[in-house]
């Protein structure tokens, strides 16, 4: 029962959740995945790894995929977007846990960075 009630709580805290919390969560499970894909690759389970790394590329994709291109830095966005992308297809196939730790900075520097964002635009409200 407590795993059907936690899956409840998940759910509805994506269906009430705004744009911006939505996307603070993508962020969040993209730095999950990769810390996950980190983990497969120190213990030399590969396909843990590579698992985990196509979870966070599909987090990617769909940010970048929802970039509304009528502001002007959305394309700052694509571009960091495709940077990252890249950078776990290449930490995937080099199975290099050094380059998959900079997509987790990366990451975590722009969830910290729309965190303030949602804070400053709470505060504005």
């Amino acid at each position: 029962m407590p795993v059907n009630a936690a899956v409840a709580y998940q759910n509805n805290k994506i269906k009430s959740a705004t744009p911006a919390e939505l996307t603070l969560m993508l962020y969040e499970g993209a730095i999950k995945f990769c810390n996950i894909a980190k983990d497969g690759l120190n213990e030399r389970n590969y396909e843990k790894a590579n698992i985990n790394i196509i979870k966070a590329e599909k987090i990617v994709t769909h940010l970048r995929m929802t970039l509304d291109f009528k502001y002007p830095v959305a394309r700052d966005f694509d571009n960091i977007y495709d940077y990252i992308y890249d950078r776990l297809v290449a930490s995937n196939i080099k199975k290099d846990s050094i380059i998959l730790e900079e997509v987790i900075e990366n990451l975590r520097g722009m969830r910290d960075t729309w965190k303030e964002v949602i804070r400053l635009n709470k505060a504005n409200s």
